[in-house]
């Protein structure tokens, strides 16, 4: 009998590439079997040029962390190009399962083959755990409030935002989940790939509600397309 073949997953970050502590969040949920290739729609691009990709509003807003580190607010409609070549090159070469890594909304990409987009995951899965009461949601920037309030918007919840930088001092995320806490929310999403489990870990024990991490509610929607 032929061995069956190492499975491939195609990982687009918004950011420029390596994002090593990315994959390391995914294998937590994928373990060692898939083949992981990242790369990012802003590959190729140096820092400078990287900031001055300038948001033009909130719906236009996304942060995301370099490989050194540190933390950037850049424009989506600037990802979007980057992200759709590397979609379109995941789906010429083959690769199994592609996960955009943002969880923000794209609209006008274009999946080809299976693509996991991790806010459509995060949405429905809220939507089927939580159908009605207070959904508590983490994003990192003020800047992104009102396009986090209209993207979790429903008639049957009450949403609470809170921003909370992915880069943080330990004083920071706990006065954060100290606030969200005080509003007694029924869930709580992570509403931000670059958010980790141990941010995950933290958030639940301070409000004592049940938590979705958007990374690792996506990995598993990845794995199920890879069994």
């Amino acid at each position: 009998m032929q061995a069956r073949a190492q499975p491939k997953l195609g990982v687009v970050v918004i950011g420029p590439s390596p994002r090593p502590e990315i994959e390391a969040e995914l294998r937590l949920v994928l373990g060692l079997e898939p083949a992981i290739e990242l790369v990012g729609a802003l590959d190729g691009l140096s820092r400078a040029e990287i900031d001055r990709l300038i948001p033009d509003g909130s719906d236009d807003t996304l942060f995301t962390k370099l490989p050194n580190g540190d933390g950037v607010v850049i424009s989506k409609a600037a990802v979007m190009r980057g992200a759709q070549a590397a979609l379109d090159r995941f789906a010429a070469t083959g690769t199994d399962v592609t996960l955009m890594c943002c969880t923000g909304a794209f609209k006008g990409l274009v999946a080809r083959g299976p693509v996991v987009f991790p806010s459509a995951v995060l949405t429905s899965l809220a939507g089927a755990l939580l159908p009605q009461g207070r959904l508590g949601i983490f994003t990192p920037l003020p800047a992104q409030t009102e396009q986090t309030r209209r993207k979790w918007a429903d008639p049957s919840r009450e949403v609470d935002i809170e921003p909370l930088l992915p880069i943080h001092a330990p004083a920071e995320l706990t006065a954060a989940a100290e606030r969200m806490a005080a509003r007694r929310p029924d869930l709580v999403i992570m509403d931000c790939m670059s958010y980790t489990t141990e941010m995950k870990r933290a958030v639940r024990a301070i409000t004592g509600a049940r938590a979705l991490l958007g990374l690792s509610c996506a990995a598993r929607a990845v794995q199920e397309l890879l069994a």
